[in-house]
């Protein structure tokens, strides 16, 4: 098996019942290091009881991960099918980029593959759910209580940045969890008068601080989204700033002292909740039983309180964004 794309809580845990469920079957397990890079470099490693203990409750991957796309390397999806030649299956854990790795060398080249799905977004379509998100909000709203506290102390507007390249679904949840008087996210258009507007309806009713949940995916006015891509091609977030902009922008509109704070990786990196480490184990489970039913081309999936599967075909056609519905939720509790 293989862990792609960035880190997350629960990636071992879905590592260790992969290894068990097919253990019970009679089967041999290996890791691919970082990734697709190890399908290229054709590093394989055993995973046996030793590498697999006392891993539940550990955050990251044991196994490594890594960016890499075989499609935009020379010779990389040749050097992935080589690889292949010494693996009966491959179980891929990851997100859109990883699974759609999967999904393209199962469709033209009928390799035996399945995944799971694995992203702290959310945005991976054909599962309520993925492994790490609940771990990310819940960081996430700890840190926006903790925001509340400094922002009433010293009579400020604290803006929270969270992770979310395409989809609002942390800064959502978080902004809403943590009572933020207004919520960002890069399915909406920003408004900073609206924005302005909101945190001045809060201080009409006697309240001097604010709170704002700001995911790093934005389309914030007269920010262009350029810079250095990954081999994915997609516009890396680090250097856009977000929160600093919404600060200075909403300052500039109230007069009222802003700060940005940016979380960044410390929402995908720790323990696991328990919400995550019993989703990873059961997605882990049903991607090894697709294993021992050679059902390939498939992923685990989470429809209301059953895990199924679904075509990586379909998890990776699209991203789930956070729907019109959603926002209007958030919505009510704007100011």
């Amino acid at each position: 098996m293989l862990t792609g794309g960035g880190d997350c809580p629960g990636l071992n845990a879905v590592i260790r019942a992969v290894c068990r469920r097919l253990w019970e079957a009679g089967h041999e397990t290996v890791a691919v290091r970082d990734g697709w890079r190890g399908m290229v470099d054709g590093t394989i490693t055993p995973l046996g009881w030793d590498e697999t203990s006392g891993i539940l409750h550990k955050g990251g991957t044991i196994i490594g991960t890594s960016r890499t796309n075989p499609f935009k390397l020379d010779g990389g999806v040749d050097a992935v099918r080589a690889t292949f030649e010494q693996l009966d299956a491959l179980v891929a854990i990851g997100g859109e980029d990883t699974l759609g790795v999967a999904a393209r060398l199962h469709a033209e080249f009928d390799l035996p593959v399945v995944g799971v799905p694995k992203t702290i977004d959310n945005d991976l379509n054909g599962t309520d759910y993925t492994f790490g998100f609940d771990t990310a909000v819940f960081v996430a709203t700890d840190a926006v209580d903790r925001c509340h506290s400094t922002a009433e102390s010293h009579n400020r507007i604290i803006v929270v940045e969270t992770m979310g390249r395409h989809a609002g679904w942390i800064a959502l949840f978080a902004g809403i969890a943590g009572g933020a008087d207004y919520i960002l996210i890069p399915e909406q258009p920003v408004d900073f008068e609206e924005v302005a507007a909101a945190v001045e309806r809060r201080r009409a009713r006697g309240k001097r601080f604010s709170v704002i949940v700001a995911s790093e995916g934005c389309e914030l006015p007269g920010v262009e989204d350029t810079g250095e891509v990954d081999e994915f091609g997609h516009v890396r977030v680090e250097n856009r700033a977000v929160g600093d902009t919404v600060a200075a922008e909403v300052e500039k509109r109230t007069g009222m002292q802003t700060r940005a704070t940016v979380l960044g990786y410390i929402q995908r990196g720790g323990s696991p909740t328990p919400r995550d480490r019993m989703l990873g184990l059961r997605f882990g489970l049903k991607a090894a039983d697709l294993v021992t039913e050679r059902k390939w081309g498939r992923m685990s999936a989470l429809h209301g309180d059953d895990v199924d599967s679904v075509a990586l075909t379909e998890a990776t056609a699209e991203l789930k964004l956070v729907p019109q519905s959603w926002y209007e939720t958030a919505r009510t509790f704007f100011g």
